[in-house]
């Protein structure tokens, strides 16, 4: 596609974010020089987030790669030397040969959302490790117990339009901080409340969120799926269900209804840390929302699936609009994603028709959270070359010490394809320069409204940077494939994305996207997905008893599960190390994206640590002291800030720091654990403990 040296160019944000912004670049002489929200883009409405709207100090950064470079120093110093491109795809393809001719599953793809693009995420780069026959990536890091939970209950990542919650009276905003990581969509949360809605937050600490809401109630961390059940049970004593709801569009009532039982509000205060009356209020104004003229709205996002029993307590709270009949109304109901609703053609883009299928080499798939123990601990065969891109393992993924061991074996064989000289760059012996959002062609769904958006290269790359695809496709030729589909230009990738014969693509088909960069799914307005039933489940119910889970040996019935580490589950532990800690995503960063860059590093101050006034009086702790955070994992080091902003026992770091700009060369991973959550597979981030002294 040729790029113009002047004018407006339609873009989208990659980021992962709900929001998925529509942009407009303006280019002069080829260099982008502004940047803004498109203003016809009814989600984006012409705004952006205070880091997407200084884009461009990211694009024209001093700290871009420009060159590939290969390894001169000891692996983690981060010194290389330039190479040609030729040098770095040539030894590239050498070394994937030599470990491919013993056994290709030795070689492993690391990504995740760097980008969320369907082209530049989810294409060539999957048919080419397919093809290549190595070892699959199972990418859990983020919402993979969450997304199980829902399924299990919902059947897809289907919930309501996040448009309609203006006219939605009680709004529960649970496990989420919208004012940080959902902007566009806290927007219609605030035009409920200015419309007479009560917003209450549950989360662990008063966020910036949580400070604009009504009501704020602060459960200890990993415990929803305990306040969920005692909703249900109140609910269920106090008969405030909807029984016509629950008998035309549920499954497994009579059982729910036993397993809740015990679950009372007295149960459930000591687990929770919150007051009975407080958690059998809630149940009750809950319930009582059940008319067309007051209907409830569950926001819950994916911080709460970060522990133990998160799949669990997604799916606990999943159960909850199916009893009440919220979801008869599009203003209620309840939504976690909206991805579910995109008809993306995820065959058609990754290809696994072209992995290959050999006698005595099953594919194998290795779990991306526990990165660490996979480098250091696989076996037949071990890892021995890893290819990252589009994420930073060694600074996002937990037990990060086991992951820096795992990256600086000598004997491993690392690529990273970046924007930036990474933590896990310094790791690299072949280190490659990617091109931002402005360089490359994309389009993308989105889990956090109903519109497609596109994205068309407003600038040339800059120095030598490629995009993803581009270096996968001259890769697949330095091997020897002959597969088509490893050479498809961007524009045909991007064109086959959706499932175009599906109704809900009418409005994102290429021309669509073409001409004015974005387009809304072929979706009713209001969209209200279950008024009448229909979901997406084996029984077309919602489930309270998951057919999915008793399929895969699980407890097929909402249920407990407590977290790994808390006082009540672990008092042991918590002798030793008596502070919970959770690690929400700190405000000026998006992960670790952006927080290389000076303007979002000053601007968030430095790594830093909320906690209560009485428990940091009992260590000796003053108000910006210098702290050490630290367990059996790892420690490390980060500002007191005292507040009441976080409950006792509680401390808040918001994260993640490049580990090289944290002043002590760890950030919150360093403590963080490798333990699975019930389902899914994901990471327990949040559920952590830790002691806190002075540094």
């Amino acid at each position: 596609m040729s790029i113009a040296s002047q004018g407006v160019v339609r873009a989208a944000c990659p980021h992962d974010c709900p929001d998925t912004c529509a942009m407009e670049v303006t280019v002069a002489d080829g260099r982008a020089v502004k940047i803004r929200g498109a203003a016809d883009m009814p989600f984006t409405n012409g705004a952006l987030c205070t880091k997407v709207a200084h884009y461009l100090d990211r694009v024209y950064s001093d700290q871009r790669l420009l060159h590939p470079m290969k390894r001169v120093g000891r692996k983690g110093e981060g010194r290389f030397e330039r190479i040609s491109w030729d040098e770095a795809l040539d030894t590239i393809a050498a070394r994937f040969r030599d470990i491919a001719a013993d056994d290709p599953r030795a070689i492993l793809p690391y990504s995740y959302a760097g980008t969320m693009g369907l082209v530049q995420g989810e294409s060539l780069d999957r048919r080419f490790f397919h093809r290549l026959g190595a070892s699959l990536l199972d990418r859990t890091i983020c919402a993979s117990a969450g997304a199980l939970g829902w399924k299990a209950t919902i059947g897809a990542s289907i919930g309501t339009d996040p448009e309609a919650v203006v006219d939605a009276k009680l709004i529960l905003i649970w496990g989420g901080n919208p004012v940080v990581s959902n902007l566009h969509g806290w927007r219609y949360l605030q035009e409920a409340k200015r419309r007479g809605a009560k917003l209450v937050c549950i989360d662990p600490r008063r966020s910036e969120t949580a400070a604009k809401c009504d009501v704020h109630l602060a459960p200890w961390p990993g415990t929803d799926g305990a306040l969920a059940l005692a909703m249900m049970q109140v609910l269920i004593a106090d008969d405030l269900l909807d029984h016509d709801y629950i008998a035309r569009h549920t499954t497994g009532f009579p059982q729910l209804a036993e397993r809740v039982r015990g679950c009372t509000p007295e149960w459930a205060a000591p687990l929770t840390g919150l007051p009975v009356d407080v958690i059998r209020s809630l149940a009750r104004e809950y319930g009582d929302c059940r008319g067309a003229a007051s209907p409830s709205l569950i926001r819950l996002n994916y911080g709460l699936n970060r522990c133990a029993g998160g799949g669990m307590a997604v799916r606990n709270i999943a159960c909850l609009p199916a009893l009440t009949g919220a979801w008869r109304h599009a203003a209620g109901g309840a939504l976690l994603s909206t991805s579910g609703n995109f008809p993306i053609d995820h065959k058609a883009l990754q290809r696994p028709d072209l992995y290959p299928r050999q006698e005595g080499r099953p594919p194998r798939t290795i779990n991306m959270a526990f990165i660490g123990e996979a480098l250091l601990e696989a076996q037949e065969p071990p890892i021995r070359a890893i290819y990252v891109y589009n994420s930073n393992p060694v600074a996002v993924a937990p037990d990060s010490n086991r992951v820096k061991a795992g990256f600086a074996r000598e004997d491993l064989f690392c690529v990273v394809h970046e924007l930036f000289q990474t933590d896990t760059a310094d790791y690299a012996d072949i280190l490659l320069p990617a091109t931002s959002q402005l360089e490359h062609r994309d389009v993308h769904g989105t889990y956090g409204h109903l519109y497609a958006v596109a994205n068309f290269p407003a600038i040339a790359p800059l120095g030598e940077a490629k995009p993803n695809t581009e270096v996968f496709r001259l890769l697949a030729e330095r091997m020897g494939f002959t597969e088509p589909a490893l050479f498809e230009p961007d524009e045909k990738i991007a064109a086959a994305a959706f499932r175009l014969g599906d109704r809900r693509a009418l409005g994102v088909t290429p021309a669509a996207l073409a001409q004015r960069g974005w387009g809304r799914l072929n979706l009713p307005r209001p969209f209200a997905p279950f008024a009448e039933g229909g979901f997406p489940t084996p029984s077309g119910k919602c489930e309270f008893h998951s057919s999915l889970l008793a399929a895969m040996g699980q407890d097929p019935l909402p249920a407990w599960h407590p977290p790994a580490e808390s006082p009540v589950s672990n008092p042991a532990l918590a002798a030793r190390y008596p502070l919970a800690l959770i690690t929400p995503p700190a405000r000026n960063f998006l992960n670790t994206s952006f927080a290389n860059l000076p303007r979002f590093r000053d601007e968030e101050g430095g790594p830093r640590l909320q906690i209560h006034p009485d428990d940091a009086a009992a260590r000796g702790i003053a108000d910006g002291a210098r702290l050490r955070i630290h367990n059996d994992r790892g420690e490390f080091q980060a500002q007191a800030e005292v507040t009441t902003d976080v409950r006792r026992g509680v401390v808040v770091s918001p994260s993640v720091w490049w580990q090289k700009f944290s002043g002590d060369g760890n950030n919150a991973n360093a403590v963080t654990s490798s333990a699975p959550t019930d389902m899914g597979g994901g990471p327990i981030f949040y559920d952590c403990l830790v002691e806190v002294a002075r540094a």
